[in-house]
């Protein structure tokens, strides 16, 4: 079954699954290793993680798709692409649907904010306006190759306009002919509640972002809400933050890795996630062959 096809069966079946946030390749694999059906490549993890910036629209398409491609090489489950506002109008927005499909997307995301866009929980948002994004979402359709590619269309309209506004664009996204429907930033349990009730007949992606605006729930309860998809965007990015800053200062304080151990993965650990084994089979396989026969040592 193709990737595409995988994220299809996700959104297809009973159960609610959890979806987190990678930002390069190694934290790609660290995520379908832990056992999760998909991965969601993370727009603000990118900026944060390679550009050292906040998310208020500074990546490029290119950055994005460079970063999807080096993760869907190493990795073998759907992979679910941030794709912003389509890095401007609906033109440029086919242009982004063409490389991050290229790139190994089987889902994209995009979002009805002016761009450059902020984080979904910063403030001073803007969003474009109803219309304009139904027809980013109907070029978005018409442009991917294929039809198992799912568009996410998701609304930042809640914190500006309220709860009317948001349910109207959300209804008219899924018309438009989006896969997922995502309103971003609600700020209470019985706005969640709302959104699913509301909007029905399509999967819903819940955003659980640690100190957010959004109250957290565990997978059950969002299952229990209505919701298909519980995004955890960047838990990864944020624990990975807290371990280097420990290990940092163990290091700078005990002048010694001495008391670093508990703190890193082993060894072993380390080159098994990155394939040594497979990378050694390979080089017996490829290249330990003789000169003069020109074939390999079997």
């Amino acid at each position: 079954m193709s990737k595409n096809k995988q994220f299809k069966a996700l959104l297809q079946q009973p159960n609610a699954f959890i979806l987190p946030g990678a930002y390069d390749g190694m934290t790609a694999r660290l995520i379908e290793e832990s056992g999760f059906p998909a991965i969601y490549a993370t727009g603000a993890g990118i900026s944060n993680a390679q550009l050292g910036w906040a998310d208020v629209g500074l990546t490029a398409v290119t950055e994005i798709a460079d970063v999807v491609s080096r993760m869907s090489d190493v990795t073998n489950v759907p992979i679910v692409v941030d794709g912003d506002t389509g890095f401007g109008n609906a033109l440029n927005l086919m242009r982004t649907v063409k490389q991050l499909e290229r790139a190994g997307a089987s889902a994209i995301q995009f979002e009805d904010q002016v761009a450059p866009k902020k984080c979904g929980h910063f403030g001073g948002k803007q969003v474009i306006s109803k219309e304009e994004m139904i027809y980013k979402i109907k070029a978005a359709v018409d442009t991917r190759k294929d039809d198992d590619l799912s568009i996410i269309a998701r609304t930042d309209a809640l914190a500006i306009y309220g709860m009317g506004e948001a349910l109207e664009r959300a209804n008219a996204y899924k018309e438009a002919g989006a896969d997922v429907i995502f309103v971003e930033a609600p700020t209470t349990i019985e706005q969640l509640m709302e959104i699913t009730a509301n909007v029905p007949d399509i999967p819903h992606i819940i955003n659980m972002v640690e100190g957010g605006s959004t109250p957290l729930v565990s997978l059950e309860e969002a299952e229990e809400i209505g919701f298909q998809i519980m995004l955890c965007a960047n838990t990864v990015l944020r624990s990975a933050i807290k371990g280097i800053q420990e290990s940092l200062r163990v290091l700078k304080q005990e002048r010694s890795q001495q008391n670093i151990h508990s703190l890193i993965c082993t060894w072993e650990e380390r080159q098994d996630l990155f394939k040594l084994g497979q990378i050694k089979q390979w080089e017996k396989e490829y290249l330990e062959f003789d000169v003069a026969e020109g074939a390999p040592k079997r």
